[in-house]
């Protein structure tokens, strides 16, 4: 029986009388528990299980719950509960009402947004010409989306107080705004705030008033993380009964809308609402706690806490590991990972920022420390990685015919098609030696097959192109009736490139040359534009030049990992080591803070504490606030059970940059002063 197994704190506010109870249940303090007791509650007193309705931040928490129920009280009992996040519910609802929705996913609303905004855009240039500045298709959506979930009412003062810059044009972006949901309902397309605004509308109607009353209790899991527009939707509901689990200390979804001002105010907003505070912490020791309690003292306090640590052996101290340089960090960390006594699974590597993370993982690789990554895709799998190790892959192996067309998809002009015909070529005039035929062609071989006349035309005819190096000028593979001036040009540079990697072994020497050729730079400005270009197909220079950064950091982390192998073919092939068991989903857990929420490990390393990375200046300086940051903070560092490490790094050699520590640890107690130096931001 889940009763039974409350500590009295979350026994007393599981068996709280009917009304509007808010639960303060801080990292660790098992609100999970606290939640499934309630309901064992409610139905132990009769209320039927078709009458409680379950709110959760995740379906898979809301599954995790019921699952619990189901064990005590039958699956039956449990699949009556209404129960899953705020959008799946009101999908289900909506559809129990008989309304005719269809749900589209993001993406494909943004594209029906892009063809409104296109069509108003071309019109309004038409009638007054170009404006400057104008917000890009994406970023009007996302405004629209944090406007919807803000729920005001005037889309143009919302904006206004966001972004300022674009207060003149608010007319302009409310008609398309206006047009796209009008076009939604004309389709009959609902989003996720649509589902939620719907369902809203329904149980405002008078006629659904019954259907506005059928739940008994409304049960809200991560209370400090709803928004505006989720509120209203409880507020519509009205129910007779509330119970709210949260902890306002552990609010980090303010980027995405949450209003921290919603628990805060819930005694002001619901007559005689109690309040019961978790207390006892099963997570965590004493020594990560305190440091985690000294640091959020410093945001204002909602609501009075005073945390109990169960756990009674004897703890280990939280570490601070200091480096000279970002990299060192990383290796460092990689290495003592490799010796901690911890199972793999049960160490987590905690980031700010997604850039944190290719470090991290290309030095776990090195060690062949299987690990997984959530929150941006791996290392190993962006395009520029990917490219890079193609290069090196072709000089041991002259056969891998996809390292060949990757690398030649960047070529203007030569498709997937001509690029298999240009490696055949080489490999008949290098007597099966792809490699050999591209840098020394036997004369006396034929680069293309005639059966492939009548496909190409006469691949055999002379062409002619400017300004090419007298080596390769009468190449026999320029002959391909579809290689352009553009596509002879990449050929020429590539061809440059391999007769200098070929009689260089060292890999990071390799890269050297590679990352100061010709080809990677046409390569990283492809990948940076491709980045920086908004839907409306709009080149952000400011966004290609921070890509293009990102792009050659990436590169040098793979340049520091390659320094030490003696050989291509065995740091190609320690590459390659370990790839399955990161694609399996096995080993070190890598996590944005954020996508560590509501997890729980036994030793966590939380990494690049520098001022400017964790806190997140940037993002500061774009609405964000310190506070949230050190919520971010504080939510790190109780993901840990046992072991908790804190690092920075004082320089980033490749950038030159040297950094400051971040303000937390001095918050901590871990420093104990500033150092007198400018915060990297």
């Amino acid at each position: 029986m889940p009763l039974s197994r409350l500590n009295p704190e979350q026994s007393a506010a599981a068996r709280a009388p009917l009304g509007y109870n808010l639960i303060i249940a801080s990292a660790g303090t098992g609100k999970t528990s606290a939640i499934v007791g309630r309901i064992a509650h409610l139905l132990s007193q009769g209320v039927r299980a078709r009458e409680i309705l379950l709110l959760t931040f995740t379906n898979k928490a809301a599954g995790e719950m019921t699952a619990r129920i189901a064990a005590s009280f039958g699956k039956e009992a449990a699949q009556e509960i209404m129960s899953g996040t705020f959008h799946s519910v009101a999908y289900k609802w909506l559809k129990s009402l008989n309304k005719n929705i269809v749900l589209k996913q993001p993406a494909e609303l943004k594209t029906l947004f892009k063809s409104v905004y296109d069509k108003q855009m071309a019109a309004e240039f038409n009638r007054a010409g170009l404006r400057e500045n104008l917000l890009s298709a994406p970023a009007l959506y996302d405004y629209q989306n944090l406007f919807e979930n803000s729920a005001q009412d005037d889309f143009g003062e919302f904006l206004a107080a966001k972004n300022p810059a674009h207060k003149a044009n608010a007319p302009l972006y409310e008609a398309v705004c206006g047009e796209f949901r009008d076009l939604k309902t004309e389709l009959g397309f609902v989003g996720f705030n649509d589902l939620l605004i719907a369902i809203r509308e329904a149980l405002s109607d008078p006629a659904n008033a019954a259907e506005r009353a059928r739940y008994l209790e409304v049960l809200v899991d991560e209370y400090q993380d709803t928004n505006p527009l989720q509120n209203s939707v409880l507020e519509t509901i009205a129910p007779r009964s509330l119970f709210a689990v949260g902890d306002y200390d552990q609010s980090i979804y303010a980027f995405n809308g949450a209003e921290i001002g919603i628990i805060a105010s819930f005694e002001r907003r619901y007559a005689g609402a109690k309040v019961w505070t978790l207390t006892k912490n099963y997570r965590s020791t004493a020594l990560i706690l305190s440091l985690a309690n000294r640091v959020i003292a410093h945001n204002e306090r909602i609501y009075p806490k005073n945390l109990e640590v169960v756990k009674s052996h004897s703890p280990r101290e939280p570490q601070l590991l200091i480096f000279g340089d970002l990299y060192e960090q990383y290796r460092v960390i990689a290495a003592r990972i490799g010796e901690s006594r911890f199972e793999r699974d049960q160490t987590a590597v905690l980031f700010r920022n997604n850039s944190s993370a290719d470090g991290i993982e290309a030095m776990l690789r090195e060690l062949a420390i299987p690990c997984k990554r959530r929150g941006g895709n791996s290392f190993f799998e962006s395009r520029e990685i990917k490219a890079l190790l193609d290069i090196l892959i072709l000089l041991i192996n002259p056969h891998d015919i996809l390292a060949f067309i990757h690398i030649l998809e960047y070529a203007k002009g030569i498709g997937a098609g001509s690029a298999k015909d240009i490696f055949d070529a080489c490999a008949r005039l290098g007597g099966g030696n792809m490699l050999r035929g591209f840098l020394s062609p036997d004369p006396n071989a034929v680069a293309f097959e005639k059966n492939k006349v009548n496909l190409f035309g006469d691949l055999a005819a002379k062409k002619t192109f400017n300004n090419l190096p007298k080596n390769f000028e009468n190449h026999p593979i320029l002959s391909h009736q579809n290689i352009t001036e553009n596509g002879a040009k990449f050929l020429s540079d590539f061809h440059s490139l391999l007769s200098v990697l070929i009689s260089e072994e060292n890999p990071q020497k390799s890269l050297n040359i590679i990352l100061r050729s010709e080809i990677f730079n046409l390569i990283a400005e492809t990948l940076a534009k491709q980045r920086a270009i908004d839907k409306n197909k709009t080149l952000d220079q400011n966004k290609f030049e921070e890509a293009k950064e990102r792009i050659f950091v990436k590169a040098e982390t793979l340049k520091q990992l390659a320094a030490h192998y003696a050989s291509r073919e065995r740091f190609i092939n320690a590459m390659a080591l370990g790839g399955g068991e990161m694609s399996e989903g096995s080993g070190v857990n890598l996590l944005s803070v954020h996508a560590a929420k509501g997890l729980e490990f036994d030793e966590v390393f939380v990494i690049d504490l520098m001022d400017g990375r964790f806190p997140n200046r940037k993002l500061m300086n774009q609405g964000g606030a310190i506070e949230e940051e050190r919520r971010l903070f504080y939510v790190a560092v109780t993901r840990a059970r046992e072991s908790l490490y804190l690092s920075f790094a004082q320089n980033d050699a490749y950038k030159n940059i040297n950094y400051a520590p971040s303000l937390f640890l001095y918050e901590a107690g871990l420093l104990e002063k500033k150092l007198a130096k400018n915060p990297a931001v």
